[in-house]
């Protein structure tokens, strides 16, 4: 009985999807200058838009629609383009922007009425990865606006958004914080009577941090197989930690490095190394009676690797220049945090219930690292486009 049970934790917690694209919230920002023009850019998929692939599915695989977006993930931009033609009019009056004016004002708040001004989608290029493009919105606000409210229906999937108000005249701007938008929810209204040269700090310290902590915690499927395949094999804290720390080191140091446009290295070879990386510590894992030095520079290197992967998420996210290191760690900070949840929740369903170690590596360590190599491997064939 206790053995099944074992099987089965294992099984929830490595057994998850691991196909093709996972689904990417859309990220956009609004721009209001002085004039109350509006400029919009929505940075998200068009294959999911034309599909449906939406929040509801954790990878395009799952979706039943999946044959159909593998189709439009290897079209030409020109093709896509086209694809896209009829769908415009639609994605339009599904998304709004409404007018707040002040409390008292006779006008009352009103939409704001949106056209499409440009579409940019990338080449095809690397089909692994989820393929952004970029549509450009405008529209002019009421002189009277204070505020304004942003919808994206959840049809189209989960967003982040913010606002930029801008003063050319004065060189001014004010970044809104991002909100995160999910089940079908309306923003909360964002003011516009204010512009400042930079947000507090303090907002800049949460928002990143909380992006760190998301970007492990719940989406960071391969980065969460690593640090459990680091945790098996380490029966103490002490150096569990040491290799966690270690491995945070080395992807702060990529990360800043790739941020600063320094180091780069197209997703074709990073994906795929990533998941080597995973069979790697799986395999090592089965062989290795026990935890060596060595393991170390290992995490050491492939904390590098895993530090070029997290900066796609936070180039796509945006840093603020004013504040770059402060946001820099603050992120790291968030990964921190979310590794370690993976590891306090793992040695709580795994680890606490043996006090054996040749029992639990027998029930647990191989099993599970077996299971994260064959993931790893999977991964990194299915990165190389081989099928």
């Amino acid at each position: 009985m206790k053995k099944n049970l074992f099987i089965l934790v294992l099984g929830i917690l490595f057994c998850a999807p691991v196909f093709a694209d996972v689904v990417k919230p859309a990220l956009i920002e609004i721009n209001v200058n002085e004039e109350r023009a509006i400029d919009v850019e929505i940075r998200a998929s068009i294959e999911a838009l034309l599909t449906g692939i939406n929040a509801q599915y954790k990878n395009t695989r799952d979706a039943p629609n999946a044959a159909e977006y593998d189709v439009l993930r290897k079209m030409s931009a020109d093709e896509l383009q086209q694809a896209f033609e009829h769908f415009k009019q639609a994605f339009l009056q599904s998304i709004s922007i409404l007018a707040e004016h002040a409390e008292g004002d006779s006008e009352g708040d009103s939409p704001v009425s949106l056209t499409i001004e440009s579409i940019d989608i990338p080449p095809k290029g690397y089909t692994k990865v989820p393929r952004i493009s970029v549509i450009r919105l405008s529209g002019v606000l009421p002189d009277s606006a204070v505020a304004l409210q942003w919808y994206y229906p959840a049809k189209f999937g989960d967003n982040a958004v913010r606002v930029r108000q801008i003063d050319k005249k004065n060189d001014q701007w004010h970044w809104s914080q991002w909100q995160w938008l999910r089940n079908n929810e309306k923003s909360q209204s964002f003011s516009l009577t204010e512009i400042i040269a930079r947000p507090p700090v303090s907002e800049v310290i949460a928002s990143y941090i909380t992006l760190g902590i998301a970007h492990i915690v719940p989406r960071g499927l391969d980065h969460i197989l690593f640090i459990l395949g680091l945790f098996l094999l380490s029966t103490h804290w002490r150096p569990l930690l040491s290799q966690i720390t270690m491995f945070t080191v080395a992807h702060t140091i990529t990360l800043g490095l790739s941020m600063n446009n320094v180091v780069e290295l197209p997703a074709n070879v990073v994906e795929p190394m990533i998941a080597l990386s995973i069979a790697y510590v799986g395999v090592e894992n089965v062989y290795a009676g026990k935890l060596h030095n060595s393991r170390l520079v290992l995490v050491f290197l492939f904390g590098l690797l895993h530090g070029l992967g997290f900066a796609s998420v936070l180039s796509d996210f945006g840093m603020p220049k004013n504040d770059f290191t402060t946001a820099l760690i603050s992120f790291n900070v968030g990964v921190e945090l979310g590794q370690l949840t993976v590891i306090s929740t793992a040695f709580l369903l795994l680890r606490v219930w043996f006090k054996d170690y040749q029992q639990y590596r027998k029930l647990v360590v191989v099993p599970g690292s077996i299971i994260i190599a064959i993931v790893g491997s999977y991964w990194f064939l299915e990165r190389l486009e081989l099928f």
